[in-house]
């Protein structure tokens, strides 16, 4: 699953149909941002439908619905890199949620960075003004 030009890569690529493969899915979804309590960081966005709020309500830790394995993610499970739930909160529309966590591991994203350890957070990277991007 990795891609190592998309994730590494210096060019912009963004998907602009992942929206309408979400849609297209069997699950109902809402995006979930989590967030670092501390820092205030956004680590990660995910989507969760009732299911994945229920258990990360009751694990008290990040739970996401993975859209494109149509199957619970509960980060960290397989990397060891947990996100510790300290409260859940809603937006006024009621169709996205906000998850404030402390990170337990390296960190929350999937990808390494040079050193070889997780990231902290998925929004390691700048877009310039010509489109291009670097890291932060």
């Amino acid at each position: 699953m990795s891609n190592p030009q998309l994730e590494e890569g210096s060019q912009l690529s963004l998907d602009f149909t992942k929206l309408r493969k979400i849609a297209s899915g069997r699950e109902d979804v809402i995006p979930a941002v989590a967030q670092d309590a501390a820092t205030g960081e956004v680590l990660i966005l995910g989507y969760v439908n009732q299911l994945a709020l229920g258990t990360a309500l009751r694990e008290r830790k990040a739970v996401f619905w993975s859209t494109s394995r149509n199957e619970l993610w509960i980060k960290g499970l397989t990397s060891g890199d947990f996100l510790e739930l300290v409260e859940v909160r809603v937006n006024c529309e009621q169709n996205s949620v906000l998850y404030r966590v402390r990170p337990a591991g390296q960190g929350a994203c999937h990808t390494k960075g040079a050193d070889g350890r997780s990231r902290s957070g998925c929004y390691y990277r700048r877009i310039r003004p010509d489109g291009t991007l670097e890291k932060a």
